[in-house]
């Protein structure tokens, strides 16, 4: 049987670091999308805010795949 997969984009941020940033895009990901194969990290940035770093941001695609 042939498998096929999506690819889709999740935008997430965290106050702590980019690994808590990760797992919350996971996390939410997870509720809505079946079939979770993967997720690669397409970018990582910083909110700068009074010359500190304010928050992590992370723009992931998640692979899943889609359901017969």
């Amino acid at each position: 049987m042939d498998r096929v997969a999506r690819v889709t984009e999740v935008i997430a941020a965290s106050p702590i670091n980019f690994d808590e940033a990760i797992r919350a895009g996971f996390k939410r990901a997870n509720k809505t999308l079946r079939g979770i194969t993967g997720m690669r990290v397409i970018e990582q940035r910083v909110s700068v805010k009074d010359g500190e770093i304010d928050e992590y941001r992370v723009r992931l695609e998640v692979i899943f795949v889609l359901e017969s």
